[in-house]
């Protein structure tokens, strides 16, 4: 832990924002976590967040945050990720799973959050590399709110998406790199991924409906990782 920043990681619950703790763990002296709740239908993802935070717990773990947006995100339109609604892609060319502001509003309430409690790296699991094709995900979105969060709030801060350029496939590794067999095994079968909330179903790649997008493209990845040379077996449940 070279750097003397502190900072704040996005924290989900899910494969990537826990790959991201790990990373900023092993990089910072003091990092705390922030979750949103904003009427998700797989809201069990939070319910993963502590007992994560507690197998990952070491003396640069500060205090976690939650931010309830709930009404905020429910009041501007229903998706497929905040109803019952069938998975299915848009005119637009974009998944109904996506949540219009939904990142944004993150970033800028990690950054309030950052500035009172005088953290400067706030670290985020987006990606453009393998993923649904969400335009809040790609870098020049967080670029831009980097500049607008700076400018608004008076600030330096600056945020870290250390898989923006990684695929799933790559992300899985980089959790075997950070943490050998144990973190791999924890994002295994403690994360959650799956937009259907499903976790009656453990596959070699975790837990999921196996179906939608987010099963998909994490088990995709976990078998690109393998026949590229990643771990060899996984034990049982």
């Amino acid at each position: 832990m070279a750097d003397t920043d502190r900072a704040l990681v996005l924290f989900s619950g899910g494969q990537d924002s826990t790959t991201c703790l790990a990373w900023a763990l092993a990089r910072y002296q003091h990092v705390e976590t922030v979750g949103f709740a904003y009427g998700q239908r797989h809201a069990v993802e939070l319910a993963c967040r502590e007992p994560i935070r507690a197998k990952l717990a070491s003396p640069a773990l500060g205090p976690d945050h939650m931010v309830d947006l709930a009404a905020t995100i429910g009041s501007l339109g229903q998706t497929a990720l905040t109803s019952e609604t069938e998975i299915a892609m848009t005119e637009e060319g974009l998944p109904n799973t996506f949540v219009p502001g939904r990142n944004i509003l993150f970033l800028a309430c990690a950054a309030a959050i950052a500035y009172r409690r005088n953290l400067r790296r706030i670290v985020a699991g987006t990606c453009e590399t393998d993923y649904s094709g969400y335009p809040d995900c790609r870098d020049d979105t967080v670029k831009a709110m980097q500049l607008a969060l700076n400018l608004g709030m008076q600030r330096r801060f600056v945020l870290e998406t250390p898989l923006m350029w990684r695929g799933k496939a790559a992300t899985w590794a980089l959790a075997h790199v950070l943490g050998g067999d144990r973190l791999v095994e924890l994002i295994r079968t403690e994360t959650h991924s799956c937009y259907k909330g499903d976790r009656s179903h453990l596959h070699d790649w975790g837990y999921g409906c196996g179906a939608c997008p987010a099963c998909e493209l994490r088990a995709a990845g976990w078998h690109r990782w393998h026949a590229t040379g990643g771990r060899a077996s996984m034990p049982g449940p």
